[in-house]
């Protein structure tokens, strides 16, 4: 028998995630109206198991196989991240899948911008450097990273927007030094 408390958790926990995916896609719209990046929700993959004459359509979610947003910055920099939310004080380098992992590896190979975006109770954001969280172990001592070792990729908000790409820097092709991304100026 289905427990129910594990049940309620799971719930409440994938509407939590699902309500940081949509602020997610909010801050892509914000930059996109800004210039500065087209970054994409990529589409979870359904397989339809049946169809019904009145449209109604039965199937399931298949596994994640991508990270969850894809896009590029102004600068012509490809950027890639997973978006994870825990309700703990800390989140596990298992999160991400195998194949998000194989991903945001060779994203990064070519060049792009990588990053897990984590939702700590949805009260606090961080971008973590896939760099940075692949070493989770090297760099920490575990595999998780605690609030406090979050602390320096903590984002900031304005206006109900979490802002996913204040400070990172792009190229700039006049003299090859990074200028920041300029959105303190609405």
């Amino acid at each position: 028998m289905p427990d129910a408390r594990r049940q309620l958790i799971g719930r409440r926990s994938k509407a939590a995630g699902e309500a940081f995916e949509r602020w997610l896609s909010h801050a892509c719209e914000f930059y996109l109206r800004k210039g500065l990046a087209y970054i994409e929700k990529t589409p979870e993959p359904f397989h339809i198991t049946s169809k019904d004459g009145n449209g109604v359509v039965r199937g399931y979610y298949e596994k994640k196989g991508q990270p969850d947003y894809k896009g590029i910055l102004c600068d012509g920099t490809g950027v890639m991240f997973e978006a994870k939310h825990t309700d703990s004080d800390r989140i596990s380098q298992a999160v991400i899948t195998d194949a998000q992992w194989k991903s945001l590896d060779i994203y990064e190979g070519f060049g792009a911008r990588c990053y897990v975006m984590v939702s700590l109770g949805l009260r606090k954001f961080y971008r973590v450097p896939w760099d940075v969280w692949k070493r989770m172990k090297e760099l920490f001592g575990h595999r998780f990273m605690t609030e406090k070792e979050l602390e320096p990729y903590m984002l900031q908000e304005r206006q109900c927007t979490i802002l996913i790409l204040e400070g990172v820097e792009l190229r700039d092709e006049d003299t090859e030094r990074g200028a920041r991304t300029e959105t303190e100026q609405d």
